[in-house]
């Protein structure tokens, strides 16, 4: 399992959106994103460093391996 690199909210975002995920909402410091014919909706906070366990979590969620993510990074 590859290690996870330190990203920042942002970051993140960006990377979901390029696998197909749109943002649908900010709610203070979170960040709602949503997918067509995808039951679950990702919140990801808008901080300098997201945690490597929420950040797993998120990637979990989205139903991508963390190959697939760690490929959309910048």
């Amino acid at each position: 399992m590859p290690p996870l690199p330190v990203v920042s909210g942002r970051e993140v975002v960006r990377a979901f959106c390029k696998g197909g995920w749109q943002q649908a909402r900010q709610r203070g410091s979170h960040i709602i994103l949503i997918k067509s014919a995808h039951p679950a909706t990702l919140s990801i906070p808008d901080h300098r460093e997201v945690a490597k366990g929420t950040l797993r979590s998120l990637v979990r969620s989205s139903g991508m391996t963390l190959e697939e993510f760690l490929s959309l990074l910048p």
